[in-house]
């Protein structure tokens, strides 16, 4: 991996000694988006799907807006999307009072448009159900031992980190938000947002590798806040039974970590004390996300892939993977626990904008 900032995290199922190439080619990496629910057909809002390789979603939301000669706080998204991939994900455009609907000049190289419909409501930052994602990895050192972690991690899954692509190259993002915890100022709104996100997102990591290191990744303990499935309802756990102990297992309910802020933590015990202190060792960033006003929040600490398919072919060394997530799952944090890859992006390039 190109992030030397995961290395400091423990993995679930040991360093994996299988190597690979990621992201060969951007065919190499498709990503589909899953929205919650079936546009209405009408309203002020134009959705529109597109099918973009090689460039940045805020490049294209702000492409969008020049087409339409609107403010770019009108055209919106429901998540960024890898550069240097193939991916489908949808926009929304405001357009009230407005029935322009045909996109045929909208002409950007890399993108297609696939569809186009109306909506009542905005499309909002997290508005999706999952993403569906199909990865080759090239250059497969070992396939058969592969395949056999696959099917360890279709089953148990693996730690629920926040990938690298949330804390900026080498960790830039994190060091930023230290800056700006320090006192520098940030005048740019997205760019805050990103810094206080790797913030926060580096203490949640250091708890579950704090857990795993514990050897209580998947062991609940009086303290523990529990949520769960398909939920973000959350309970805390006054006695540990064998009920209890077999809906972990069954992934009916799922152990959850930290994501700091102001407030007090949902956790009790000794679970509280060891968050608490995970927290307090990150060099300032407890106090910063406080200091900042964000509020105490959960999030489940196990990702299990739904959906997971696996294909080989030993002549060219390659294998094919399918798998859905969550919205806010990564999908280098089920590679990371599969393969020690290589992300061929730094060395071709990442694409436009």
């Amino acid at each position: 991996m190109t992030n030397s900032i995961m290395e400091k995290w423990h993995y679930l199922y040991g360093l994996p000694n299988i190597t690979a190439d990621l992201r060969t080619s951007p065919e190499d990496f498709k990503v589909f988006e899953m929205l919650p629910f079936e546009p209405s057909g009408d309203g002020e809002h134009l959705f529109v799907k597109i099918r973009k390789k090689g460039v940045n979603t805020g490049f294209v939301a702000k492409e969008l807006a020049n087409f339409f000669n609107i403010k770019d706080t009108l055209v919106s998204y429901a998540g960024l999307k890898d550069r240097f991939a193939v991916t489908e994900q949808w926009f929304g455009v405001h357009l009230p009072g407005k029935t322009i609907d045909n996109l045929d000049g909208f002409n950007l190289e890399g993108v297609d448009v696939i569809t186009t419909t109306r909506h009542h409501k905005k499309l909002r930052i997290g508005a999706l159900s999952g993403n569906t994602f199909q990865i080759v990895l090239r250059n497969v050192s070992d396939l058969e031992a592969l395949k056999q972690r696959w099917l360890a991690i279709s089953r148990f899954g693996v730690p629920n980190y926040f990938g690298e692509q949330r804390f900026g190259i080498d960790g830039g993002n994190v060091a930023k938000a230290r800056e700006m915890f320090a006192g520098a100022k940030v005048k740019n709104k997205k760019m805050r947002g990103i810094y206080l996100s790797a913030a926060r997102s580096f203490i949640f990591n250091q708890i579950v590798a704090n857990r795993i290191e514990n050897k209580i990744f998947d062991v609940i303990k009086i303290g523990d806040a529990l949520m769960l499935s398909g939920t973000n309802s959350v309970f805390k756990v006054d006695k540990v039974t064998e009920e209890l102990s077999a809906r972990l297992i069954e992934g009916d309910v799922d152990l959850t970590a930290a994501m700091w802020g102001k407030g007090e933590l949902f956790t009790f015990a000794d679970v509280a004390d060891d968050e608490a202190q995970v927290a307090e060792m990150c060099d300032g960033l407890r106090q910063g996300l406080e200091e900042f006003g964000l509020k105490q929040e959960r999030r489940r600490i196990r990702l299990l892939p739904q959906m997971c398919g696996i294909d080989t072919d030993e002549k060219q060394q390659l294998a094919k993977l399918t798998f859905t997530l969550e919205s806010g799952c990564f999908a280098t944090a089920v590679l990371r626990e599969l393969v020690c890859y290589q992300d061929l992006t730094v060395r071709q390039g990442s694409g436009k904008a």
